[in-house]
């Protein structure tokens, strides 16, 4: 019986639970914070704490993510709501920020305009703007649901972004941005990992084929939506770098570059569009 602290931990080691997600979980199901349960091992449960413990513990060890079970996932020191609505952010994404941040910091313009192309949970967008407040970002995203999970992220942030619910440019019609960012879904449809990925919505993580899709569609319209000089950067699979640069290349853009992830594998890729001469 998992009538005490002590005891509910070593269920959920029993069920394959890491020490820190149990925590977390336990945490959430006797609604205290992690660091009273480390001081309290031999506090009681009531039946119904254990009941709602257990089974987060087999949610969890079925592969359903932390952050929907606790709903919430820290991003770029931002604590996010997220739901089965939205793709669970990723550290990798971070190195998509920082870039960007150093990009606004060059600065690009006084007040530069930002977009971010496919936002979910708002991520990118609502990390840029706690960074740089003087950005003007825009957040498009075609699921009205994940816009729903963002929007009350910047509410509860007090941090002010315009929402457009659309297909990649589609809503931005003839817009222009300094500096645009995008994590779109990439994962091909044949990718052995997306079983592991079944609790996240598919059409976040993967446009079917080969991956590109989205990447590519994206590509193709970013030259009539930047300002002269201005720069697109894309999150993209480890083994997508290669294409991605081409895509880049082919369609005009300079300085053409990638950098890698938190394990040093290919991960973002960005050009710029020329300036005017």
């Amino acid at each position: 019986m998992s009538d005490h602290v002590g005891a509910a931990l070593a269920q959920a080691r029993v069920l394959g639970l890491g020490r820190l997600d149990a925590q977390l979980l336990l945490a959430r199901a006797l609604g205290r914070p992690r660091v009273w349960l480390i001081a309290h091992q031999d506090a009681a449960l009531s039946p119904e704490q254990q009941r709602s413990f257990l089974a987060l513990c087999r949610r969890c060890a079925d592969g359903e993510p932390l952050a929907y079970l606790l709903g919430e996932r820290e991003f770029h020191g931002l604590m996010l709501q997220v739901s089965r609505a939205v793709l669970v952010p990723r550290p990798d994404t971070e190195t998509l920020v920082d870039w960007a941040l150093e990009l606004l910091a060059t600065p690009l313009a006084e007040a530069p305009e930002v977009a971010d192309l496919g936002t979910g949970s708002g991520a990118i967008a609502l990390a840029l703007k706690h960074r740089h407040p003087a950005a003007r970002i825009c957040a498009v995203d075609c699921s009205a649901s994940a816009l729903e999970v963002a929007r009350a992220n910047a509410a509860h942030h007090g941090l002010q972004i315009e929402w457009r619910v659309g297909e990649w440019w589609q809503p931005l019609r003839a817009r222009r941005f300094h500096l645009v960012a995008s994590n779109p879904p990439y994962v091909a449809a044949d990718d052995p990992h997306l079983a592991a990925l079944r609790h996240e919505p598919a059409l976040a993580l993967t446009p079917g084929g080969d991956g590109l899709a989205a990447l590519t569609e994206i590509v193709k319209g970013a030259s009539s939506h930047l300002h002269d000089g201005g720069w697109l950067l894309l999150e993209h699979g480890h083994e997508q770098a290669d294409a991605v640069h081409r895509m880049l290349a082919d369609a005009g853009f300079e300085a053409v570059q990638t950098r890698v992830d938190l394990a040093s594998r290919p991960r973002c890729t960005a050009g710029r569009r020329p300036a005017a001469r």
